[in-house]
């Protein structure tokens, strides 16, 4: 039997650096170069090493709770694994550089962790960690800091993103340091002021959070009143995770608009063109919507840019949206997914779950997450 998350998690810092160091993703750190500028001490793999090992040191690693120090140490791990994936020598600078190697290494960070069995909620802290680790340097370049803090208190931990920083910036032996020490601390000040750095932003309502999230100016201190035309369950997850099933047992009094059942309608495979699909599917959520009447909508929505265009339908009629996420174990979906009257290709289904996105709080009224 190979390693799983239940051994790993519980693995001291030096069994978990071994195992790393046998892995694909890591052997490709271990190969990949950086700008002796800001990391004159070599590969990723080195600088991740480095890291790991600043952890340890910081004054608040001992209080941390061991679930906590478990998030930091695979954020450590994964937090640059997507420079092998991006990184170039500028041909004019001469520098190398990894842009969007952070959206790069949570894609990598959700694969590893899901193959090794790491539950729903720790995988997407670590991921979106990774994700957002190299944000509170550049807190100072921010318009407005504060709406920074904000946002990102509500997709992750501030404190955690911050002890973490200074872990990164430590892990280096280089004299050019991206951005000095200072900023981190201004990091925790700035979020400590708006009283979401150990927990997040606490907003007047949802409507008054769901709103700071689509608005160009957003204030985060505005109070709207909440009066919704009718809500709408917005189903999300891989084909064969379960969602008909959820309905069934969560919300069976609801009308359902679903995308697979307006395919067999229409005699159109999952491979084929899906406009047509999605045209008739837009019409019966307005037919819902302008009634007033509460629905469910029922497809993968697998990705923040397509669950946006349905959340900004509904949202143009006013109504309360809750996203459900489900996400059962891959064996557990490619089974079910062969039961299905009409099977999606296993192939579509293991390429969805290379790229896709699980929602977060900051996409609707209400989240739900479903690890069944």
């Amino acid at each position: 039997m190979g390693v799983t998350w239940e051994t790993l998690s519980h693995a001291s810092l030096t069994d978990v650096i071994a195992w790393a160091g046998e892995q694909p993703w890591c052997r490709a750190m271990a190969d990949c170069r950086q700008d002796e500028g800001w990391h004159s001490e070599g590969d990723v793999w080195t600088h991740t090493k480095m890291v790991c090992a600043e952890l340890t040191r910081l004054d608040e690693w001992s209080t941390l709770f061991s679930h906590e120090q478990t998030l930091l140490t695979f954020t450590a791990l994964f937090h640059d694994a997507g420079k092998p994936l991006t990184s170039y020598r500028d041909p004019v600078s001469g520098r190398i550089t990894a842009p969007k190697h952070a959206l790069k290494g949570e894609q990598l960070t959700r694969s590893v962790l899901r193959d090794l069995g790491c539950d729903l909620i720790t995988r997407e802290a670590i991921a979106r960690l990774v994700r957002y680790h190299g944000r509170p340097p550049f807190l100072l370049e921010k318009p407005n800091p504060d709406h920074e803090v904000i946002g990102l208190s509500c997709v992750v931990s501030n404190a955690l993103l911050y002890l973490f920083a200074l872990a990164d910036t430590r892990g280096r032996t280089t004299a050019e340091r991206a951005r000095p020490e200072e900023t981190l601390h201004f990091w925790r000040l700035t979020a400590e002021e708006n009283g979401c750095f150990e927990e997040p932003y606490r907003f007047a309502n949802d409507q008054a959070r769901f709103l700071f999230f689509r608005q160009e100016a957003p204030n985060p201190h505005y109070v709207p009143f909440e009066e919704y035309s009718c809500t709408v369950t917005m189903l999300s997850g891989l084909p064969g995770s379960g969602k008909n099933t959820w309905l069934a047992q969560n919300r069976a009094d609801l009308p359902v608009v679903a995308l697979d059942g307006i395919r067999e309608e229409m005699s159109v495979a999952p491979t084929d063109d899906q406009g047509q699909v999605a045209q008739v599917a837009r019409e019966r959520c307005r037919e819902f919507l302008r009634s007033g009447r509460s629905f469910a909508f029922n497809a993968t929505n697998l990705m923040r840019v397509v669950r946006r265009r349905w959340i900004d339908l509904f949202a143009d009629y006013g109504a309360r949206i809750e996203v459900v996420y489900i996400e059962p174990s891959l064996s557990v979906i490619l089974g079910q997914n062969r039961q299905r009257n009409c099977p999606v290709p296993e192939k579509v289904i293991r390429k969805l779950a290379e790229k896709y996105e699980p929602p977060t709080p900051t996409e609707a009224h209400g989240l739900k997450l479903e690890p069944i």
